[in-house]
């Protein structure tokens, strides 16, 4: 057998030493990793329990980032329901897509990702008995006659708007406000040619402020949020129609307990306070 050289053996020697330092650098690596493990981060570098689940922040509500598809009506007051429901659940943020009834009702039907549905009328909402779950009526409205600011067509009724002299404006049939409108003119035998049908309450209102309309039907509370642009003309309540608006959560929803919860919550005094100054009327 051949002698076993000096050389040979301390590169030997060498080798497991080294050897040593990698398994103690191992060892050490694992013991600072296991902190961070206990820990339970997510890719986020955010908690399992701050990203949904009871332990959110918002009292028991899951966090998410709603997308809620509201009627054209609810512009104004959904920015204070908004800013409310978010202080108030901090891990919730919401995100409103305002529209016609119709239109939002083809949105759901053509799968657009949301949450939540308010339309401005039952009937859509009725429409979509398989893509929602139960809807709950959170407000109701009524129909006003929107002037030019300072009514310069000294316009008193509804019978005042089959004058052939006046640019009348009215939302489409298929839009709630539209078919409401259409409800009381029926109903008193009147007959209203429009120049323009729009798709939206906010159109017809938008008519009118820009002075491209004598006069319009849209709902009370549209008319109050343009107090300097527009005069509102009372329809009385013999001859109106009320609007009903429900709320429901979205069944394709990816996050239906914090939908729910924020539909639930819509009926609550807090909500309904800020409805009702908003000049809405109770369910």
């Amino acid at each position: 057998m051949s002698p076993v050289s000096p050389a040979s053996t301390l590169s030997r020697a060498a080798r497991s030493a080294r050897g040593g330092r990698r398994a103690a650098a191992a060892v050490a690596a694992a013991a600072l990793l296991l902190p961070l493990a206990a820990c339970g981060g997510d890719d986020d570098g955010g908690s399992k329990k701050d990203k949904g689940g009871k332990g959110g922040k918002g009292g028991g509500v899951p966090e998410a980032d709603l997308t809620v598809l509201a009627a054209a009506s609810l512009t104004d007051v959904f920015k204070t329901i908004e800013t409310t429901y978010e202080k108030k659940h901090p891990g919730t943020k919401l995100t409103f897509s305002f529209a016609g009834s119709q239109e939002l009702a083809a949105q759901v039907k053509q799968g657009s990702p949301a949450d939540a549905l308010v339309t401005a009328d039952t009937k859509t909402m009725d429409g979509l008995k398989s893509d929602v779950g139960s809807p709950n009526i959170i407000a109701k409205n009524r129909l006003v006659i929107a002037t030019r600011d300072g009514n310069p067509k000294k316009i008193k009724s509804l019978e005042d708007l089959t004058d052939s002299g006046l640019k009348v404006v009215l939302a489409a049939p298929e839009v709630p406000v539209g078919r409401y409108s259409q409800q009381v003119l029926d109903a008193q035998k009147l007959k209203v040619e429009p120049v323009s049908q729009e798709t939206s309450v906010r159109g017809v209102l938008s008519k009118v402020e820009l002075g491209e309309a004598d006069a319009g039907i849209v709902y009370k509370t549209d008319a109050a949020t343009a107090p300097d642009k527009v005069d509102a003309v009372t329809i009385p309540d013999a001859q109106n129609a009320v609007a009903s608006y429900p709320a429901a959560t979205l069944k394709e929803s990816g996050h239906k307990e914090a939908a729910d919860a924020f539909v639930k919550w819509l009926g609550t005094p807090e909500a309904q306070k800020i409805l009702r100054d908003a000049g809405f009327q109770k369910p």
